[in-house]
């Protein structure tokens, strides 16, 4: 039997929870993809899956194996890319990752020039407001805002994301301008649920203050903040790359501008950095040349 199919099954089975959904995703019969996943663990020698009535679930073993399929595959899908002046010619299919308002603001016109400039390569893009496993969901490539990576990825830079506090001028009108850090904790504030939910921090000079605050929405979704502060739902702390326009058009208001809010690495980050793609590594020397954050 076919090695290479196996390791596409047992991919497939633990993407889909199932190997019935496995099989039909693959147009198999479920004893042959039974079959092959009973290859890939005659192949490893041990047991990949814990199977119950309910559910599927991966063995240790299962998941070491799980990260060595999508190593391969990646590896076959690009010996498969290849034909006649293939080595000089970036192509392929990536599937990257980024928040929704990056994505919105900074990356959809960069990969649409990047594309004209690549005709040959493919781009999924994938909208997620949380930190996805790049291995478990088959990102090539993640954008992510954080001082924090994990010590297992790596990453380039791609420049840094300041923020401005802001409001409308129909909040304000209603509910008054604060003067001071104080102020804020009358007012509403609306928050990312993945960054400063319950505080926000502010530098001047040395000193640093961690503030609690509250209000009426939270969201997971950075662009929907975006759109509730413009309504004038409250005070929201927001990237300047979204609402640089909107402060020059004064149709947002910056707060404080005495205090500084923390700047956060914007990174291009990726499993590894042995045998990397092509198509993967001309998009990464891409966004680093081209993307330009205020």
């Amino acid at each position: 039997m076919d090695r290479v199919t196996a390791m596409e099954v047992f991919s497939e089975t633990v993407k889909r929870g199932s190997i019935s959904a496995a099989a039909e995703h693959l147009g198999l019969s479920r004893a042959m993809a039974s079959r092959y996943i009973a290859l890939m663990e005659e192949w490893t020698g041990s047991r990949l899956l814990h199977r119950t009535t309910r559910r599927l679930s991966l063995t240790v073993a299962g998941e070491q194996a799980l990260l060595l399929c999508q190593d391969i595959r990646t590896l076959t899908d690009g010996l498969a890319a290849m034909g006649p002046g293939s080595v000089s010619v970036p192509k392929g299919k990536l599937k990257i990752t980024s928040n929704s308002i990056f994505a919105e603001f900074c990356l959809t016109e960069l990969l649409v020039d990047f594309l004209i400039a690549y005709p040959e390569i493919q781009v999924d893009l994938q909208i997620m407001d949380r930190t996805v496993d790049l291995a478990e969901e088959g990102i090539d490539l993640a954008i992510r805002t954080s001082s924090i990576l994990a010590p297992n990825l790596y990453a380039r830079n791609l420049g840094y994301c300041s923020s401005v506090l802001c409001a409308s001028h129909a909040y304000l009108d209603k509910h008054g301008t604060p003067g001071s850090l104080s102020d804020l904790k009358h007012h509403n504030c609306l928050t990312y649920t993945y960054f400063g939910q319950s505080a926000w921090r502010f530098h001047k000079e040395s000193d640093i203050v961690n503030l609690p605050v509250t209000g009426s929405i939270s969201t997971n979704e950075a662009a929907i903040l975006f759109k509730a502060t413009k309504l004038g739902a409250g005070v929201a702390m927001l990237p300047l790359y979204a609402v640089e326009q909107e402060l020059a058009a004064g149709r947002l208001v910056a707060l404080l501008p005495e205090y500084e809010l923390d700047r956060l690495s914007v990174s291009a980050v990726y499993l590894s950095h042995k045998k990397m793609p092509q198509a993967q590594r001309v998009l990464i020397d891409y966004l680093v040349e081209h993307l330009r954050l205020p």
